[in-house]
């Protein structure tokens, strides 16, 4: 879903859903707190999404649209497996930390096959970019760099259970690191982080000498 596609009081809805959800959790947050938040008549917000399940699918779509367009572009691109894989998890950590907010939502709270269901087009979209994924290692092992025995749909967990860890301990880590602003933190994340997380994947994937 693009913005071109939402209006400006669709993207005001989905913009404060995010936030309601991100403070108060999905369970904990009715249409009612999020019409009142957004200073939008609730039969309104109800006409635009029918349930707080499809709001939040149309706010998953919206926040991760982009994602899915920059690792399709990435397959197109003339780069070695390895180089494209060191950009897949930039692009993962980017976005990921962009947008902390929904996915946290996405890995704490919904683990049960009935949310799942829910959100069917999320699923599907999830299974398009493993897709990519697996193009783009199916490609390192036929030129012989990458192992026979990936387990692919692990590679995924990898890179945001790493991140995740690391941010649901930010006050441990910026104690231990000196990272003692914000601007401090994000530049680890974006530098020190995300280096240790293209090193991890990239020992899972390549032969070892």
């Amino acid at each position: 879903m693009s913005k071109v596609e939402l209006n400006d009081k669709k993207i005001q809805i989905l913009e404060v859903a995010e936030k309601l959800f991100s403070e108060k959790g999905f369970e904990g947050t009715s249409i009612r707190d999020i019409s009142k938040e957004a200073k939008i008549n609730i039969a309104m917000v109800s006409y635009y999404f029918g349930s707080k399940e499809r709001l939040l699918e149309s706010l998953l779509l919206y926040k991760t649209a982009d994602l899915k367009l920059q690792i399709e572009l990435l397959l197109h691109e003339n780069l070695e497996p390895l180089d494209k894989v060191n950009k897949l998890v930039e692009i993962y950590i980017n976005r990921i930390d962009c947008n902390k907010g929904i996915y946290r939502i996405l890995h704490f709270e919904f683990t049960s096959k009935k949310r799942e269901e829910n959100l069917a087009a999320f699923t599907e979209l999830k299974k398009g970019n493993l897709k990519s994924l697996e193009t783009i290692v199916k490609e390192g092992q036929s030129k012989g760099i990458f192992r026979k025995d990936i387990i692919i749909p692990l590679i995924t967990p990898t890179i945001m259970g790493t991140y995740f860890h690391f941010h649901m301990n930010k006050p441990f880590f910026q104690e231990l690191l000196n990272l003692n602003t914000d601007t401090l933190y994000n530049d680890y994340i974006k530098n020190n982080l995300t280096k240790h997380i293209q090193q991890t994947i990239k020992a899972l994937l390549v032969y070892e000498n």
